[in-house]
């Protein structure tokens, strides 16, 4: 099974368009329409979709950080520094996790990028 991804409003667009051109399954928020959501209730979005939530935004990994802190359920992170990670980087290294990766790998962790 893949990793079907969801992107938060932080993600820049071309990431997006690479991965679909590379066949990964990827919703964003403005597409769910849920890209007003508070941090917490974004992470909780994207486990009610089965999708890893990628971001670059510092709060929403400080959010993930807390929950695995607290023990708190979620269905997985994979965070990219806006400044250290170009877009191609971004594309190959997300379009390695979906289509290796396994969901369930996922849960309750925080993946970082570069791999």
């Amino acid at each position: 099974m893949t990793v079907k991804l969801y992107m938060d409003h932080h993600v820049p667009r071309p990431i997006t368009v690479g991965l679909r051109i590379r066949g990964v399954d990827v919703l964003t928020a403005y597409e769910d329409g849920s890209h007003e959501l508070p941090d917490p209730d974004l992470l909780d979005r994207a486990g009610d979709l089965g999708r890893v939530l990628f971001t670059r935004d510092d709060d929403l990994l400080s959010e993930a950080t807390h929950r695995q802190r607290e023990g708190l359920h979620f269905h997985g992170v994979i965070y990219a520094h806006q400044l250290r990670v170009s877009i191609g980087g971004a594309i190959h290294d997300l379009e390695l996790i979906a289509k290796v990766g396994e969901p369930e790998d996922f849960i309750g962790t925080v993946q970082f990028l570069p791999l």
